[in-house]
């Protein structure tokens, strides 16, 4: 049975239907969305199939041609309004995502929730600021020109909605590109808020929609679909591969941001007591950030002064319900991935490494922040993302060895590193092999910077430039310098 159209989330009501060329598109089906804070149903949501898809790609690819005719400036005009209606819907965007993600409702009101606007506005000012290069060869005039590359498909995941699926619907729709949005079925909510606000905003039907369902329908179905010209996917490594294998079928280019098993590199020389803090801070959001700086590198010499360090920095913590402003770490997103971060703790002890803090479930979906000294760089706790309040610690004696084991796992998203030498910051900042390096700072994001990663942690880059590039063909336009125009 379908569907109702609205669900009261936090006294916000929210569609829990599809939204297809302009209006609300209801399914036969629906599937639950659970809260994590209680585990409470909060919603039934309409749970698509490949006909919707299709639906979606048809309405995408008809609304094509005159979405990319309007050029930068009037593609422009409505991003800025649907970022003035996303900073006017901050409160309410805030509590969904707060009872649908179990993220921290203060931070969501604070800066959070703004990010849609913030990626909205920045996406429209770079693509305004674009220009043609050009220069002379060989009697010729060379141009190149920037073309829409036609409907694009977007899978995003569960952790972070707002800023994870505006991060990509900005570029693409400035870019000239139309969207069929596909938001995780763990958190489907923020997603469809932005569908409406975008109708509120003015965007033409067919532009962007959104269609909910479970990944293995709805998601196998939209990266397969032939009409698409690009694909960019958000979520693990395991099914980002699926989704690059099915993009190289169709002969799709692709963004891939996968899983992350950052390093977070502290020399001698550092402030330790922010290394120690900025590492304590890795449990934030119950860890589930992909960029997060799950492998604790120390140097030998003062290790034991900063697990001290990080100690009084883990202690600060607050496990609890998100919509505390007290709380620092919120229940996971789901039982099944509470079942996944326990069961990579539970073999780390059972395989001999040793359990220095946490290791429990609280309660729910609770669980505290957890810290493992491995047996060894080869232990699965050290090797795979848990993507849970779940750290490592190891220590290193020179800088060598810092980086041999900083790019000892096939993942390559992020890195830190602290220090006090400008020198070790630029050549351990150069060696560490991943998509971002952070020295003595965590979680910088510029706007107009490429993000992404190498190896398990995904294919290509967004952001900036790099985003607008992905959704657009160029084209090297050759006019004859000395030919005679009779017009």
């Amino acid at each position: 049975m379908s569907a109702v159209s609205y669900a009261d989330v936090g006294g916000v009501n929210v569609s829990t239907w599809h939204y297809i060329d302009g209006a609300r598109v209801p399914s036969p089906d629906s599937f639950p969305v659970l809260s994590p804070i209680d585990q409470r149903e909060i919603a039934q949501v309409a749970s698509g199939t490949a006909a919707e898809v299709s639906l979606a790609v048809s309405a995408a690819e008809a609304a094509f041609d005159d979405w990319a005719a309007l050029g930068a400036r009037g593609r422009a005009e409505y991003l800025y309004r649907l970022a003035d209606l996303i900073d006017a819907n901050v409160e309410s965007l805030a509590i969904v995502e707060c009872e649908d993600a179990g993220m921290m409702l203060r931070p969501l009101r604070a800066y959070v929730a703004a990010f849609g606007a913030v990626n909205f506005r920045a996406f429209a000012d770079m693509a305004l600021a674009q220009t043609e290069t050009g220069w002379s060869y060989n009697g010729s005039k060379v141009r190149v020109q920037r073309m829409p590359a036609g409907p694009v498909g977007i899978i995003t995941s569960w952790n972070a909605p707002i800023v994870i699926s505006t991060w990509k619907l900005a570029p693409a729709l400035a870019a000239g590109c139309t969207v069929v949005l596909k938001p995780s079925e763990w958190a489907p909510l923020t997603c469809s808020m932005i569908a409406d606000l975008a109708g509120e905003a003015g965007i033409p039907a067919g532009v962007l929609n959104v269609v909910q369902g479970l990944g293995r329908e709805v998601g196998e179905a939209l990266a397969a679909d032939e009409r698409l010209t690009r694909l960019s996917f958000t979520g693990s490594s395991r099914t980002g591969r699926a989704v690059g294998q099915t993009a190289a079928n169709n002969m799709v280019p692709c963004t891939i941001e996968a899983g992350g098993k950052s390093p977070l590199v502290v020399f001698a020389d550092a402030d330790l007591d922010a290394a120690a803090k900025t590492a304590a801070f890795q449990y934030d959001d119950a860890g589930q950030m992909c960029i997060a700086g799950s492998r604790l590198l120390v140097e030998e010499s003062v290790a034991a002064e900063f697990l001290t360090l990080l100690g009084k920095h883990t202690d600060a913590h607050v496990v609890g319900n998100p919509r505390d402003p007290e709380t620092t770490v919120p229940p996971l997103i789901h039982p099944d991935h509470l079942a996944r971060v326990s069961g990579f703790v539970e073999r780390a002890v059972a395989q001999g490494d040793t359990l220095l803090r946490g290791g429990r479930s609280l309660g729910g979906l609770l669980y505290e922040p957890t810290l493992i000294k491995p047996r060894s760089n080869d232990a699965e706790i050290v090797q795979e993302e848990v993507f849970g309040p779940v750290l490592t610690i190891q220590t290193f004696s020179d800088e060598d060895e810092a980086v041999r084991l900083a790019n000892s796992t096939r993942y390559g998203l992020a890195g830190m590193v602290f220090t006090r030498s400008a020198d070790r910051a630029e050549r351990v900042g150069r060696a560490i092999r991943s998509g971002i390096v952070w020295v003595n700072a965590f979680n910088l994001r510029d706007a107009s910077a490429p993000f992404g990663g190498r190896g398990m942690s995904g294919v290509g880059r967004e952001g900036g430039q790099y985003a607008l590039d992905f959704y657009s063909d160029l084209k090297a336009l050759y006019i004859k310098e000395d030919t005679t125009y009779e017009d």
